[in-house]
């Protein structure tokens, strides 16, 4: 399960994607929309992706996550459009025959989608809004 989508995230959904007799380490990541950032009151959030991109690049983080870190099963979804406070706007789940395989897979995952994935975040906040670097 790898996707970008305008619609809210089923996490039951991403979390049982990766599910399996032979994982004995399951990793739960889910980024939500919070309240402030950076000492600014935030009201909500707004993605763009550029589609495809995204998510052929999102299919290569999860290749290179087996490749790397040795998950075994990997799911991750991105929202785009508006967010509100407290809606995920990411999951990933990844399974592993270990802990620490699930563990630094799932890590390696968000800080690299960060980086490498063309989904852009606008921060509205009370009295005006920005676009944020893909790092913050």
């Amino acid at each position: 399960m790898i996707r970008v989508q305008s619609d809210p995230i089923d996490v039951a959904a991403v979390m049982g994607a990766v599910e399996g007799p032979g994982q004995g380490g399951v990793v739960l990541f889910v980024g939500r929309v919070r309240n402030s950032t950076r000492g600014l009151a935030v009201t909500r959030l707004e993605y763009e992706a550029y589609g495809s991109m995204a998510l052929s690049e999102l299919e290569a983080l999860a290749e290179q996550a087996a490749a790397s870190h040795g998950a075994e099963r990997v799911a991750m979804v991105h929202r785009t459009g508006r967010l509100e406070i407290g809606d995920a706007a990411v999951a990933i789940a990844v399974s592993a025959a270990h802990r620490a395989q699930a563990f630094s897979a799932c890590s390696w995952l968000i800080d690299t989608l960060k980086q490498r994935v063309p989904i852009w975040k606008k921060e509205i906040y009370q009295d005006g809004s920005e676009w944020t670097s893909p790092n913050p």
